[in-house]
């Protein structure tokens, strides 16, 4: 069998073990909806929850896992809502395509800019990346703040901002729905959101290592 070096497991131990949870999802998962590449997406968010409801909750721009598979060969960025997402994110696979990742939400001047406009500091954050050129042509991942999310969104509309990807999966009660159901209307920019209140970073980590595989899986057959 053939594997990816650096997106799976190390040993073949583990490989067996995470094998073996793929096929326990693609079996009890059944028919779905999604496309291949997507449902790679998809099943790695199941395994990494055990919560069959993202068979249906997820949902996709069209071409969007290509455009972040492309971004991801090409280096771009990832600018985070969280730390959590970047922490969580395997270093080597982020290494081995020259990816690096971003968060501001604890910064000292995104937490007094926040407070002087009193509004949140994941709004700030948003706007402290984008003043740093690092949302044009990169991957947006949110799993926390739905009011990051909402910025995007109003960069997207109102600031012709054009990242490859937005990955928007916040977690909440309140805009949570409201900030992916707003990002799901927009057919400028590729998007991957899951409906409704659930999310959270451990799906965004999950998603992105979804992509990271199969860029790995494209640039093996390429070469």
């Amino acid at each position: 069998m053939n594997h990816n070096t650096i997106t799976e497991q190390l040993t073949d131990a583990g490989r067996r073990i995470e094998h073996d949870s793929f096929a326990i999802v693609d079996a009890e998962a059944g028919p779905h909806p999604y496309q291949a590449d997507e449902w790679q997406v998809v099943r790695r968010m199941i395994h990494a929850t055990a919560d069959f409801e993202f068979n249906g909750l997820t949902r996709f721009s069209p071409g969007a896992v290509a455009a972040g598979v492309q971004a991801l060969l090409h280096g771009a960025a990832i600018v985070a809502d969280v730390e959590m997402i970047c922490v969580g994110l395997s270093k080597p696979r982020l290494n081995h395509f020259g990816v690096g990742t971003h968060q501001f939400i604890a910064d000292d001047d995104v937490i007094a800019q926040a407070k002087a406009e009193n509004s949140t500091r994941a709004v700030q954050a948003m706007r402290k990346a984008q003043r740093l050129n690092l949302l044009d042509g990169g991957i947006v991942a949110i799993g926390n703040a739905p009011t990051a999310l909402l910025e995007v969104v109003r960069m997207v509309q109102e600031d012709d901002l054009r990242p490859s990807l937005v990955i928007g999966m916040p977690v909440g009660f309140v805009s949570a729905a409201e900030s992916k159901a707003l990002l799901s209307e927009i057919a400028t920019i590729p998007w991957i959101v899951i409906d409704g209140r659930k999310g959270g970073s451990t799906l965004v980590v999950a998603a992105i290592h979804a992509l990271l595989a199969l860029a790995e899986a494209q640039q093996s057959a390429r070469d």
